[in-house]
């Protein structure tokens, strides 16, 4: 039997933002990427769509290469070894998320707070990443995958996963707490069900009615669009609609003392508030992405908490009406690109 091996692989390549009604990703044939010393190439089985991508398509997040191939919720199987790697071998099904890199020294990077660091870099946005059938990372920025999750379902909790949970902890839910999310896609969907595991109660608010009954079929305490008004008050509050007047809508359904977590890469400007408004010790913070503790302690938490992912799959042809569909809405909870 003669084994041919090929050079070439296909990808979804953006060489200009533009809308992502004008199609902006190109479906190329492109070579295969070599890995260098403490890198490994990964097989690709599929790969998340995150609403980054489509910052990152239509320039809302200024281009760092001239072209790229975006996509960070990566699963699939370290398939070649460069120098020196030593944390895995060939087969190991692994994950690659948004945080591609970091320097390792600076302060930031010394005190646990690796998402902060002023030279981090990013799959699909500095890298080319998981919307093509091979891609590189470094050894020390991936993660060995030990759920029984099949490729499709672990692939949300990559990113979406990863930085929900971390905007859940800053956020100080817990037991007893009254929890709002604001915007039901891809994060909401899985931190809801982590937040009613720890014993909070989940309001839930969402522009499409597909979005509210995922969130009710969820468990979710309450229900309502967005600019709804809860039954009661709020203690914290979660937000992932990149849309700064919906910040504001948080801040007015807030209890004294409750927090705002912001997980958007991404938003337009906050309109202005009112003191009185903010005033009895609520507070606003933003959440930078994850780190790779916050990957690791998810993990840890899934073998006591089990999680469901919904998701639609398309294939790598459909990438950009995957993304059309999801800036429009019309996607129930997690896109995944499979690439098998």
């Amino acid at each position: 039997m003669i084994v041919v091996y090929t050079k070439m692989m296909k990808a979804q390549v953006l060489r200009k933002p533009k809308k992502i009604e004008e199609k902006p990703l190109s479906l190329e044939e492109v070579r295969k990427p070599e890995p260098l010393a403490d890198e490994v190439r990964i097989k690709v089985h599929c790969c998340g769509i995150c609403l980054t991508d489509k910052h990152i398509c239509e320039g809302e997040l200024p281009a760092k290469c001239s072209k790229i191939i975006p996509g960070h919720q990566v699963v699939g199987v370290v398939e070649a070894l460069g120098r020196g790697i030593n944390r895995f071998k060939l087969g190991d099904r692994v994950g690659a998320v948004w945080l591609a890199s970091t320097c390792g020294s600076c302060r930031y990077c010394l005190s646990l707070r690796e998402n902060l660091c002023e030279k981090a870099t990013f799959n699909g946005w500095d890298h080319n990443g998981g919307y093509a059938e091979y891609m590189v990372a470094k050894e020390g920025f991936i993660h060995l995958l030990r759920s029984e999750m099949t490729d499709e379902h672990i692939a949300p909790l990559l990113c979406a996963g990863v930085v929900g949970y971390r905007s859940l902890v800053i956020s100080g839910a817990g037991k007893g707490s009254k929890l709002g999310l604001y915007g039901f896609g891809n994060s909401a969907h899985i931190i809801l069900q982590i937040a009613k595991y720890i014993g909070a109660s989940v309001y839930a608010f969402a522009r499409s009615e597909g979005h509210r009954l995922l969130a009710k079929k969820l468990g979710a305490a309450w229900v309502g669009d967005i600019n709804d008004y809860p039954p009661e008050r709020l203690d914290q509050a979660i937000v992932f609609a990149p849309a700064g007047e919906v910040v504001k809508k948080a801040l007015l359904d807030l209890d004294r003392g409750g927090k705002i977590a912001i997980n958007a890469i991404h938003m337009n400007d906050i309109p202005s508030i009112r003191y009185a408004d903010l005033y009895y010790e609520k507070s606003i913070q933003s959440v930078t992405h994850g780190t790779r503790k916050d990957a690791q302690d998810l993990f840890s938490f899934l073998k006591e908490c089990p999680l469901h992912t919904e998701v639609e799959i398309f294939s790598l042809s459909q990438v950009n009406e995957a993304l059309l569909k999801q800036k429009q809405s019309k996607m129930e909870a997690a896109g995944v690109i499979s690439i098998k």
